[in-house]
C-alpha cells in the first residue's frame, strides 16, 4: 500500500500521463519554480522568525 491508499503503480500511471500530457520541459520548469516558491517561503519564514524575537525580548524591560 502506497500514501493514502494508492499504490506504487497507480502513481506511476498518474506520472506517465502527466508527462504525456505537459511534456518534460514544462514540468521541470513547473517543478523549479515550485521549489523556489518553497525555498522563498522557507527563507521569509526564518527572517520573519528571527527579526520577531529581539522585538519581544525589547519589549519585555
Amino acid at each position: 500500500m502506497g500514501l493514502g491508499g494508492v499504490s506504487v503503480w497507480q502513481l506511476l500511471i498518474v506520472l506517465a500521463i502527466l508527462i504525456m500530457v505537459f511534456g518534460t520541459k514544462k514540468l521541470k520548469g513547473l517543478g523549479g519554480d515550485l521549489g523556489g516558491a518553497v525555498k522563498g517561503f522557507k527563507k521569509a519564514m526564518s527572517d520573519d522568525d528571527s527579526t520577531a524575537k529581539p522585538a519581544e525580548s525589547s519589549d519585555a524591560r
